[in-house]
């Protein structure tokens, strides 16, 4: 993933161990995808409980948009987590802000955070 000087929005999760960094919000016609970096890395599966996440969302005009699901694995170079999640439906189209809850469920607990993005900034 090719990462831009400075994220769209950051936030610390899992009890401030790691940073969630968005790079990235792709429109599509029936959804949206969030790309983003996880540091340091998710630990891998085969040493811990998997880490889940789950989506749901907001705009500034009244519309709510939920998980589609997602994947992530390590960088190559082992530096972070890459990771993608898709919400539906689309994006209105006049919506300038979207509010994100994204939990992350680890071990039974449900660890949330919550994002802000402009959308209107972020058209690809």
């Amino acid at each position: 993933m090719k990462l831009h000087r400075t994220p769209l929005a950051s936030v610390k999760i899992l009890n401030g161990a790691h940073e969630l960094s968005v790079h990235r919000l792709n429109r599509r016609d029936d959804s949206f995808t969030l790309h983003y970096t996880i540091t340091p890395p998710l630990p891998d599966a085969a040493d811990r409980s998997p880490v889940l996440l789950a989506l749901d969302a907001m705009d500034d005009v009244g519309n709510e948009y939920v998980d589609r699901g997602g994947a992530y694995g390590p960088a190559p170079d082992g530096t972070h987590t890459n990771g993608s999640i898709t919400a539906q439906p689309a994006l209105a189209a006049k919506a300038c802000e979207i509010r994100m809850r994204i939990a992350f469920l680890r071990e039974g607990q449900e660890h949330p955070c919550h994002l802000m993005l402009r959308t209107s900034a972020t058209r690809a």
